[in-house]
């Protein structure tokens, strides 16, 4: 028998051919290109570019002052209980009523036992009262919560005073025989002054005594008493105080010796006190004080009894800033430059910043030549007859000649300038600024200089990432 024939069968996998889609291979080549610009992106350094506007800095002049006035403090001749008839912030005459003492306490029995009728706020009280609850709601803080207790207890004391003038007419009716006038002292302003109910211990202190640990609010009012009617004196202690001068002044401590020399140099300074938006103008005297801090001394010769009740004033000293090219501090930069006499320089037109010199250089041949190169200029000195030339165009030691003379200058003298970057042209480009005024955050500069920045220019806001003649990618 035949032997059989054995089939093997073999089973290939069946492989597709590669079939490249266009849509594929063009999304993948934008992918790429994706990755590799945002790479770059990464590790290139980009510079933001800052519009130069015209302004004026926002100068904070607002300042907590301490009031300085000739104070005197009236003493009570006996112990008893007070009650004040002249009104707070009234101006008295030498020998007139101020308050009466009680020796015994028994004066409101007595007083009791008659008709006192009611007591009816005239129109000027009542317009008082308005002004005095007005000008404590605009200068209200909300941090200093205590100062609503202070007038609470000056109104409580207002009131007491007008109730007692009415009591003092029934005093005068009450018989002198039933003894109550014999423990009933009368005390009488002893000079002309404006009548005040508080002491602070301040009452003796001059502008060059003030310190920085006296304008502390907390501390402060530790110290500040309040003497209000009905309450119990001793003997000798402190009845009210008579402020006798309308000279006075305020302090307020200044940032630096420099700037207080700024202020005083005005001369006379207006003021606005933001209790009551009250203005006028202080004469201005520099203190150095011994605890080595800075103060500032403005004096006046009116108001001082709208503001005989405060020991503190916040005040805004309303000054002329200075107006110009308004810049960020971040964009202001120092650099260097070499100072060449400008008859060894060939100006190119002044709005240009260009200019040629003549310089002397060794060719290939080792032979002493000159070549007329052209450099940049960045700013002139007058005064000195010298050019500020980019330190990049030429080097130390060069030597230069003069245009048709054999005359030489030795590059060497070296200055600052302080300037920015200007990006008007897609270049850093450095340009002078001449400051006008300066605080934490910007700077004022002038407008239109020789060489400097004008209205609408293009500047880096961060000098930092940026080098002269660097090309800007935005």
């Amino acid at each position: 028998m035949a032997a059989k024939r054995k089939h093997t069968n073999k089973i290939k996998k069946y492989r597709k051919p590669l079939n490249l889609n266009i849509g594929m291979l063009i999304f993948a080549v934008i992918f790429i290109y994706v990755v590799v610009c945002v790479f770059l992106y990464l590790q290139t350094g980009h510079m933001v570019r800052y519009e130069v506007q015209k302004g004026s800095l926002a100068t904070n002049n607002i300042y907590r002052a301490i009031a300085i006035r000739d104070e005197a403090v009236v003493n009570t001749p006996t112990a008893g209980y007070a009650n004040y008839y002249a009104n707070e912030g009234e101006r008295v005459a030498a020998g007139d009523l101020v308050y009466i003492i009680d020796e015994t306490g028994h004066l409101n029995e007595e007083l009791e036992s008659i008709n006192l009728g009611e007591n009816v706020l005239s129109e000027k009280n009542l317009l008082e009262f308005r002004s005095e609850l007005a000008n404590f709601s605009h200068g209200f803080d909300r941090t200093d919560f205590l100062s609503v207790y202070d007038e609470k207890n000056s109104l409580n004391s207002t009131v007491k005073k007008l109730a007692s003038a009415n009591m003092l007419e029934s005093l005068n009716r009450i018989d002198s025989t039933n003894g109550v006038t014999s423990v009933v002292n009368r005390c009488y302003a002893p000079q002309t002054g404006v009548v005040c109910y508080w002491v602070d211990g301040y009452e003796s202190l001059t502008a060059d005594q003030v310190s920085k640990d006296m304008f502390d609010k907390k501390s402060y009012e530790e110290k500040k008493k309040l003497l209000l009617g009905n309450s119990l004196l001793e003997r000798e202690s402190a009845a009210y105080k008579l402020s006798t001068n309308e000279k006075w002044s305020i302090v307020v401590p200044v940032e630096s010796a420099e700037r207080g020399a700024e202020l005083e140099a005005e001369g006379y300074i207006k003021v606005r006190f933001l209790k009551n938006q009250y203005e006028s103008w202080g004469a201005t005297k520099l203190l150095n004080n011994g605890d080595g801090n800075h103060y500032l001394q403005l004096s006046f010769t009116n108001s001082m009894i709208t503001f005989v009740g405060d020991r503190f004033l916040e005040v805004e000293l309303l000054l002329d800033d200075e107006a110009g090219l308004k810049i960020p501090n971040s964009a202001i930069v120092d650099k260097e430059f070499y100072l060449i006499p400008e008859e060894f320089v060939t100006v190119e037109g002044e709005a240009s910043g260009k200019g040629r010199v003549i310089k002397q250089y060794v060719t290939d041949a080792g032979e002493v030549s000159t070549k007329d190169f052209e450099i940049s200029i960045y700013n002139y000195d007058e005064k000195e007859g010298e050019y500020y030339v980019d330190a990049t165009f030429l080097n130390a030691a060069d030597i230069l000649y003069k245009k048709d003379s054999q005359d030489n200058f030795v590059v060497s003298k070296r200055a600052t300038l302080t300037g920015v970057y200007n990006v008007n042209n897609g270049f850093a480009d450095f340009r002078q600024i001449n400051i006008l005024s300066q605080n934490d955050e910007y700077s004022i500069v002038s407008s239109n200089t020789r060489y400097g920045l004008n209205v609408y220019d293009y500047i880096a806001l961060n000098a930092e990432s940026v080098h002269e003649d660097q090309f800007i990618n935005e």
